[in-house]
């Protein structure tokens, strides 16, 4: 590995993030930056640990308890937007990015055009932004590494594939001639095998019990609704450069297999591990080396049966719905985005029913007002405030 590389995370205080630190401090990484949202008590402790050059909270009087907090530092103390894109852009080597949500794009923009690599972990950053990024990065000639277990699992068993070692870096790779398709794994969260009617009553708590992963609670609310796969078939599709036709996804409640790509003469290969994200995080980080990682091994004879089975779109129409904004192009992906994250948090807060969440984005994306052809940043934000502003109006009807 590059001697001294230097990492960036934003979102250091979420569930991802803490869990790159863990990954840092078993390499030996020097943090430049850190970010978060509003968590000065648990920013705190990592500025202290990891004594990075600059932190920044996106709570600007979060950001103002920070400084007092950590005057006798050296750390510079930024807040806001601004001062999230300030520490994106801080130059490291790599940048992480957890940011949930699209708040996560601009900081990913940022990050690219200082020459970091990324390290993608917000989703919503190929969801809404699209060639935003994808252009970004090739005019820089920055990497992007995939973060989230199911991407990182395919351009793990794509290394073998002619273009594999650089498939998904930007510019975009055309797929090998030999690819016939990508297939994600779900674990179906808490609700797999539940009918339509039998999800119609269920509670935020209900949605929060995970079996098998440990994640924030939008994020987790949105693996028991499928968006979170929807949003996953929808990065893979940009990711990858692959039609969203070329992306099946299967159920796999062990979360062993985290995902698989198939041949034309019909050869599968998967990738494999415990369901534990320092394995993704640190191969992002450390690409193309693999070095020891703090994850647990896999051990197979503990597995027991690995099941597989299909999705189920009427109870859970999210995927579906992401493959079609997806064939659309342009700005569709970006109002399922925004919908989402709107119908989300207000399933969190009590606001609507469960079944309502995939009711609002589907209407959401029927009713884009807008011609679907390209987009730049400002689309993209106006966009996606429509689309929250008409999922907000939409409840308040119901």
């Amino acid at each position: 590995m590059k001697e001294n590389k230097s990492l960036c995370v934003l979102g250091s205080t979420g569930s991802i993030g803490t869990q790159a630190l863990e990954v840092a401090r078993a390499l030996g990484l020097h943090v430049t930056a850190l970010a978060a949202n509003s968590n000065t008590a648990l920013l705190e402790t990592q500025i202290r640990e990891f004594h990075p050059k600059s932190a920044a909270l996106a709570d600007e009087k979060a950001a103002a308890d920070l400084r007092v907090r950590i005057a006798d530092t050296s750390t510079k103390v930024l807040g806001g937007s601004a001062g999230m894109n300030e520490c994106a852009a801080c130059g490291a080597n790599t940048v992480l990015n957890a940011i949930v949500g699209i708040a996560g794009l601009q900081p990913t923009l940022s990050a690219i055009a200082a020459g970091s690599d990324i390290a993608l972990a917000n989703k919503e950053t190929l969801v809404a932004g699209g060639a935003l990024v994808t252009d970004a990065a090739r005019e820089k000639g920055v990497r992007l590494l995939p973060v989230d277990s199911e991407h990182s699992a395919i351009f793990q068993a794509l290394q073998g594939s002619p273009n594999g070692a650089t498939h998904s870096f930007c510019p975009p790779m055309p797929p090998p001639k030999s690819l016939k398709r990508l297939i994600l794994t779900a674990s179906g969260g808490p609700f797999f095998g539940k009918t339509r009617a039998e999800l119609e009553h269920v509670t935020l708590a209900d949605a929060l019990r995970h079996p098998n992963w440990n994640m924030g609670a939008k994020i987790t609310v949105d693996s028991a609704t499928m968006f979170n796969k929807g949003l996953e078939l929808i990065e893979a599709v940009r990711l990858f450069h692959v039609p969203p036709e070329q992306v099946d996804v299967v159920m796999h409640r062990q979360s062993v297999v985290h995902s698989l790509i198939e041949y034309r003469d019909n050869s599968v290969i998967a990738q494999l591990g415990v369901p534990d994200m320092k394995i993704p995080i640190q191969y992002a980080v450390t690409y193309p080396e693999r070095l020891p990682c703090p994850a647990e091994p896999l051990d197979l004879t503990r597995c027991g049966t690995l099941t597989f089975e299909p999705p189920d779109d009427e109870a859970f129409p999210a995927i579906k719905l992401a493959r079609n904004a997806c064939a659309q192009d342009g700005l569709a992906t970006a109002v399922y985005n925004g919908a989402n994250e709107q119908a989300n948090a207000l399933f969190r807060t009590g606001a609507i029913r469960f079944l309502q969440i995939a009711e609002l984005v589907t209407a959401a994306v029927s009713a884009m007002p807008y011609e679907n052809t390209g987009h730049n940043m400002k689309d993209v934000l106006h966009i996606d405030s429509w689309a929250r502003a008409f999922v907000l109006d939409a409840a308040r009807k119901e």
